[in-house]
């Protein structure tokens, strides 16, 4: 039986096909249509989901939407009338939306699948939804549940219990007290955007000093011992207005928010580090509850919240659980995933595969893979000069000698990721060893601020040797961040202060090593990824280090690539030394770049993230 599972309309949809529990396919529409976070309905990611497992819609045995419309039209409009009179503005803007679209889902899934669907459209709630993406694809047979995110119907974050087939959540943080809505609000105050600059206010924290942690916890939150907390929302706006803050914030922090794109001050980098600090003693004392409420040893992560890979390396050292799986499409657009596997195993009650070895989530290479000929159609339509290894061993060979020479690749092999992170298959790589390459890859590559770190990608074996982690400690989706190992630390002056900790080389890959000495990992192993593995070890031959840049294929403002000639048009516009597209490796030496004005116009439809 086929269930497909549908997420957002608001923000990031996203599609998830599973067929008797066994996930077949995920992807998010933004790939697609090439809108960064797009709400619309996900057709596009539906038909790659179909097409992969080969089915049409008549098929489909059920779908599932990952939350309560009518629910959340509820809190909204109770928000509105508890903000009266000054929450007019929103309640007219907001209103008429969810009176014409949003009530009405059921009707738009069916409109939007053509008609040709005349089966149930089921609802869970939009928490449940995060837990069933958490649980049922994790190695565990039981485990405790968190989730933690901006709020779905009313709920902000939510512990449950997961066993078998069965999921049960058993206490919730409320509207408008969040842990994502309050990390959000200082993402709005230092100048990024909501639901998209979270990354960049996390990278930016070890650049200062958290000297406003104290008069967060003191005046902008009450937080108990358990985790829970109550906002004063007289410091916020976002239960009326369009924005994240109110005056009384600005007052609090030294002056209104940074104007986008200006200068980042000392001020935001404090700001970043405060929040940052305040975020992780938050996530810490929930896990320490859910562990004392539930009494297992281990945890299962999803929310957005749960993108936060520093917040998640500290829960892994310092938490009281033994072993944390976390899903890697943790957003919203995981919610599609959750939503269908919830209905399957809970409101079905078929049950799981149990005692596994590893998750069931296939190493996050769920979206679409295009064909090598179809590739080499599509080439010689643009007149691209590129060679052809039809040998795996030799095509890892040639890129890693590539990138041995300092060369920065992009590289779109294998099915795409699901979720935000590239995994290897949509990823710019380069030498973490080179000192300038982390500001090479911003400036001319990503097009993005200088201070933003990059990831390594690791040998799984060989990940200990090089960071701070436990032997067996695998980190395959890039959802954890350590200290680089002390062998391989250089040690730091001490004087630089702000963003001028950016020049002083922190270790012998500082490419990948953050200001604080830490990377955001990803292990590689054989059994999730054996084309990318093995790219890795033919690197590790050449030059004795197991580690590789792994940054996404994309430029600011878009989404990771999906399509060849994503790829190719990305290539073009950027300093992108060489390309590989399947089986075939280009050189930017040997094609026909970019005008400087075609590349210029491509750069300006890209909005700040």
């Amino acid at each position: 039986m086929f269930l497909l599972g549908i997420s957002a309309f608001y923000h990031d949809s996203a599609a998830a096909l599973i067929e008797d529990g066994r996930i077949v396919a995920a992807a998010q529409e933004e790939r697609f249509t090439r809108k960064k976070h797009d709400p619309g309905f996900p057709r596009h990611a539906i038909d790659a989901c179909l097409a992969e497992a080969g089915i049409g819609i008549e098929q489909l045995g059920g779908v599932v939407f990952y939350d309560k419309p009518w629910r959340k039209f509820e809190r909204l409009l109770s928000t509105w009338i508890a903000e009266a009179p000054r929450g007019f503005g929103a309640f007219r803007r907001g209103l008429p939306v969810w009176l014409r679209d949003k009530l009405w889902t059921r009707k738009a899934i069916l409109r939007g699948l053509d008609g040709r669907y005349r089966g149930r459209v089921s609802f869970t709630e939009h928490h449940e939804s995060h837990a069933a993406s958490a649980f049922y694809p994790s190695p565990f047979d039981e485990a405790a549940v968190l989730t933690m995110d901006g709020v779905g119907e009313w709920a902000t974050a939510s512990i449950g219990v997961g066993r078998g087939k069965r999921l049960e959540l058993q206490s919730e943080l409320r509207f408008p007290h969040s842990l994502g809505l309050l990390y959000s609000a200082f993402t709005y105050f230092c100048g990024f955007r909501v639901n998209s600059g979270e990354y960049k206010l996390m990278g930016l924290a070890p650049y200062g000093e958290p000297r406003f942690a104290q008069t967060i916890l003191s005046e902008l939150l009450d937080l108990k011992e358990d985790g829970s907390f109550r906002l004063d929302m007289r410091y916020f706006a976002y239960t009326y207005g369009n924005v994240m803050t109110s005056k009384r914030f600005d007052a609090l922090f030294g002056g209104p928010r940074r104007e986008p794109e200006s200068e980042i001050t000392q001020r935001e980098m404090d700001l970043a580090a405060s929040i940052q600090a305040v975020t992780e003693e938050i996530v810490l004392r929930i896990a320490r509850h859910a562990h004392e409420r539930t009494k297992l040893s281990k945890l299962c992560l999803a929310g957005g919240v749960a993108l936060n890979c520093v917040a998640n390396g500290r829960l892994l050292r310092e938490g009281p659980f033994d072993d944390v799986w976390i899903q890697p499409a943790a957003g919203d657009a995981g919610g599609a995933l959750g939503a269908a596997l919830f209905v399957w195993h809970h409101v079905l009650g078929n049950e799981r595969e149990s005692s596994r070895k590893t998750d069931a989530q296939s190493g996050s290479l769920l979206g679409p893979e295009p064909d090598a000929e179809d590739i080499a159609t599509f080439l010689n339509g643009v007149g691209a000069v590129a060679t052809r290894y039809d040998s795996q061993d030799r095509r890892a060979d040639v890129i890693a000698g590539l990138l041995a020479e300092g060369k920065v690749v992009g590289r779109m092999s294998g099915r795409m990721e699901f979720g935000p992170r590239a995994l290897g298959n949509r990823s710019i790589l380069g030498d973490p060893r080179s000192p300038s390459m982390q500001r090479t890859m911003n400036l001319k590559i990503k097009f993005r601020e200088s201070f933003r770190p990059f990831a390594p990608s690791v040998l799984t074996e060989r990940a200990h040797d090089w960071f701070a982690t436990e032997a067996d400690r695998e980190s395959p989706y890039m959802l954890q961040v350590a200290q680089v190992h002390a062998s391989k630390r250089i040690e730091s002056s001490g004087d630089a202060v702000g963003l001028t900790k950016l020049a002083e080389p922190r270790s012998v890959i500082p490419a990948v090593t953050h200001v604080d000495g830490s990377a955001r990992i990803q292990t590689v192993d054989a059994s999730r990824n054996p084309d990318y593995r093995l790219l890795l070890e033919k690197f590790e031959q050449r030059t004795g280090c197991p580690a590789i840049i792994n940054t996404s294929f994309n430029v600011r403002g878009e989404p990771i690539v999906c399509t060849p000639n994503d790829a190719w048009r990305c290539f073009l516009v950027t300093d992108m030394d060489a390309l590989v597209l399947g089986p075939f490796v280009l050189l930017k030496c040997d094609q026909v770049v970019a005008p400087e004005r075609e590349r210029d116009e491509h750069l300006s439809r890209f909005a700040p993230d």
